[in-house]
């Protein structure tokens, strides 16, 4: 369930704080770990950037992880951000 009282972390911050630092490895580090380009990983890292499904398998392969779990953290932020603010009501059967 996507919260409303706080916007999900970004991946980014994931990345950095969960991963890199107690890892004591850098972005540049990590992104030629990779073989992408460190502007790639510093843009995810600093928000700029979301996280692809190409990406969430690099990170998985590369920190033990899931693609699911990079995937979904990116997802659960998205519609966190993208909630409409007017309600649709449900769609209802035509009466025959």
């Amino acid at each position: 369930m996507i919260s409303e009282n706080r916007t999900p972390t970004h991946p980014g911050v994931i990345l950095q704080e969960e991963f890199l630092a107690p890892l004591g490895i850098t972005q540049v580090e990590f992104a030629a770990h990779l073989g992408i380009p460190v502007q790639r990983v510093n843009e995810i890292i600093n928000g700029k950037r979301g996280i692809t499904s190409s990406t969430a398998w690099l990170f998985a392969e590369a920190l033990e992880t899931t693609p699911q779990f990079w995937l979904n953290l990116q997802i659960n932020r998205d519609l966190a951000l993208n909630r409409p603010e007017k309600p649709v009501k449900p769609l209802q059967a035509l009466a025959g």
